[in-house]
C-alpha cells in the first residue's frame, strides 16, 4: 500500500486514465494504478487480479483450478446453475451511475434468476472482531493501536470473548493521512486472513489472524472460558460431589462458590464458613474478587489464596477439602484447612485432576473471529437499479439475497443495506482496496428475474451465465462446504439464523 495518495499526475500519449475509483490514476504502459487492482496492458485497461466464480464441481475435494495460460483452454463455457458468479475480480460500478459489471441470468430449479455483481468501494466499513480468552485484553472504550495509530477501540465483553471494533469511516479518513493509510492496510489484511498485531491502550499486544488462535502478549491461547464461574459450578457440581467439601471457580466476572451456589443446595453440601472478598450478588455468585488481568480466570491474581477472609470459626473445622479453579481449567489447586483453620496447599487428589482436565476439554478453542461489516449505499446501488430505495425494500422483503464473494451475510435490520459477513466463509484475497483510503469487497444481489424487473434494473444489461467463458480472466473456485448455495431459490436462509 503506498504512503499517501497519489498526486495528479498529467496525461501523456502512452498514459491511460483509470476511473475504477475516485483516485483517477494516470498508468503508464506495464504499471498498475496505486491500488494494484487495474494496469495498463499496451493502452488497454485490464484487471490484475482474476474473477472469481464458484463452481460445484470442484465442491468434492478439488482444489482452486490454476489459470488456462498455457493455452489448454477448450471454449468450455460456464455452467448454470452449478456456477455463481461473484463480485471477486468483477469491477466496480465508479462513477456510480454505470450498471453493475456483470449482471448475470440462471435458471435454476425451472426458475429464472439473475445476480447482479459489483465490487464496492467502502469509506463506510471496519471489522468486529471476536477474541475468544479469558485474558484481559483491555479496558472497555480503550484505544485499538496498528503501528502506532488509532484503528479502533475494545467494546463490550461478551461470553467467554472481548470484542474489538476496528476501522469506520472515522479512522480511514477523518484522522491524518497516516492514520487512515495503517487503518486501511490493517483491514485489508485482517479481511483477506492475515495476522495484524495490534496494541491496545491501557491493556495488552495480541495477535489477530482470522480463523486463528489469538496471541497475547507473546503466548498463543488454548481455549476460552467453559462458562462463568457460577455457570461452571452448575455444570459441574455432582461430579465433585464427595470429593471435596467446597469448590471455589475464579473468575473476572463471576466466582462462583459450591457450598453457597443453589447448585450446592440442591445437592446437600453443607456451609464451609467460607469467606470471599468481593461484591456479593446472590448466593455463590461474586462480583469484583480482583482486577482484570491475566492470571486466575482473567483476573490479575496468581494465588487463589488471596481473594479468601478468614473462615468462620463456628462452621469451618480442620481438615476441610478446599478446592480452586479457573474458568479454562488451566489452573486448579487443592487446600486443607489445619488446626488453625488455615488452608495448606496439598496434592490433589488423581479423581480431583481428572475433573480438573475434565473443565478443560469442555472449553472451546481459543478463536480470533474478523467479520467485515458495511453499509451498501446509493451509489453502489445504483450500479443494480435506477431507483436504489427498491434494491433496499427488496434486501429487506428476503425477496433478494445478498452475499458477499458467495458466502451468506447478515443483513442489520433498520435503514440501509448495512451487512456483515464472517471472512473465512469467503474465497482467499478477496479484498482490495484504493489509496482514498477505502476498502473494495465484492457484494452480490441475487432475486428472481421478474423480482428485478419490478424494481427497475438494468434488464438491458442482463446476460446469460452461459455466455462467461472459462477464459484467463476466469477462475472457478470450489464454494465453502458450509455455506448455502446463493442460485438456490427454495433454500436460501439468512446466515447467523
Amino acid at each position: 500500500m503506498s504512503d499517501s495518495i497519489p498526486e495528479a499526475q498529467t496525461p501523456s500519449d502512452d498514459k491511460i486514465r483509470c476511473d475504477a475509483c475516485p483516485v483517477m490514476c494516470y498508468i503508464k504502459p506495464g504499471a498498475s494504478g496505486a491500488c494494484d487492482r487495474y494496469a495498463n496492458d499496451n493502452g488497454e485497461l485490464v484487471r490484475v487480479d482474476p474473477h472469481v466464480v464458484l463452481d460445484r464441481a470442484l465442491a468434492h475435494g478439488a482444489a482452486v483450478v490454476p489459470f488456462h495460460r498455457d493455452g489448454s483452454w477448450d471454449g468450455k463455457l460456464i455452467a448454470s446453475p452449478d456456477t455463481f458468479v461473484t463480485a471477486i475480480g468483477a469491477g466496480t460500478t465508479y462513477p456510480d451511475y454505470k450498471p453493475a459489471p456483470f449482471i448475470v441470468s440462471s435458471e435454476v430449479n425451472g426458475v429464472d434468476m439473475v445476480t447482479v455483481v459489483t465490487e464496492g468501494i467502502f469509506s463506510y466499513c471496519g471489522v468486529k472482531v471476536k477474541i475468544d480468552t479469558d485474558r484481559f485484553l483491555g479496558p472497555e472504550q480503550a484505544t485499538v493501536r496498528a503501528g502506532g495509530e488509532a484503528v479502533g477501540h475494545v467494546t463490550t465483553s461478551e461470553y467467554g470473548s472481548q470484542m474489538l471494533s476496528l476501522g469506520g469511516v472515522h479512522h480511514l479518513t477523518g484522522g491524518s493521512k497516516k492514520e487512515g493509510r495503517i487503518t486501511c492496510e490493517a483491514l485489508l489484511d485482517l479481511c483477506n486472513g492475515k495476522p495484524v498485531e495490534l496494541t491496545i491502550d491501557g491493556g495488552s499486544t495480541v495477535m489477530v489472524q482470522a480463523g486463528q488462535a489469538p496471541i497475547v502478549n507473546g503466548i498463543k491461547e488454548e481455549r476460552m472460558r467453559v462458562g462463568c464461574g457460577s455457570a461452571t459450578i452448575g455444570m459441574f457440581a455432582k461430579q465433585w460431589l464427595g470429593l471435596v467439601d467446597d469448590v471455589v471457580v475464579v473468575d473476572d466476572h463471576i466466582t462462583g462458590v459450591l457450598s453457597e451456589h443453589q447448585a450446592g443446595k440442591v445437592l446437600g453440601i453443607a456451609d464451609t464458613g467460607i469467606k470471599i472478598k468481593g461484591r456479593r450478588s446472590t448466593p455463590g455468585r461474586y462480583f469484583q474478587v480482583a482486577e482484570p488481568g491475566t492470571g486466575w480466570g482473567g483476573t490479575n491474581i496468581s494465588d487463589p489464596l488471596s481473594i479468601l477472609g478468614p473462615f468462620d470459626r463456628k462452621v469451618a473445622w480442620p481438615g476441610l477439602r478446599l478446592y480452586f479453579i479457573s474458568t479454562t481449567g488451566e489452573h486448579a489447586a487443592y487446600f486443607e484447612l489445619d488446626d488453625e483453620l488455615t488452608p495448606r496447599e496439598k496434592e490433589m487428589p488423581a479423581e480431583l485432576a481428572a475433573l480438573s482436565q475434565r473443565v478443560k476439554d469442555n472449553c472451546e478453542p481459543a478463536l480470533s473471529t474478523v467479520l467485515f461489516m458495511a453499509g451498501a449505499g446509493g451509489s453502489l446501488r445504483a450500479g443494480v437499479t435506477e431507483n436504489p430505495v427498491r434494491l433496499t425494500n427488496s434486501v429487506k422483503d428476503a425477496l433478494t439475497y445478498v452475499t458477499c464473494g458467495g458466502a451468506p451475510v447478515y443483513v442489520y435490520p433498520g435503514g440501509g443495506i448495512t451487512i456483515m459477513v464472517d471472512v473465512t466463509k469467503m474465497p482467499e484475497n478477496a479484498f482490495g482496496y484504493v489509496p482514498t483510503p477505502a476498502l473494495v469487497a465484492p457484494i452480490e444481489f441475487t432475486l428472481r428475474l421478474s423480482d428485478y424487473q419490478e424494481l427497475g434494473g438494468h434488464m438491458a444489461e442482463v446476460r446469460p451465465v452461459s455466455s462467461i467463458t472459462l477464459d484467463d480472466g476466469r477462475r472457478p473456485v470450489a464454494p465453502h462446504a458450509d455455506n448455502p448455495w446463493p442460485l438456490a431459490p427454495n433454500s436460501v436462509k439468512r446466515y447467523f439464523g
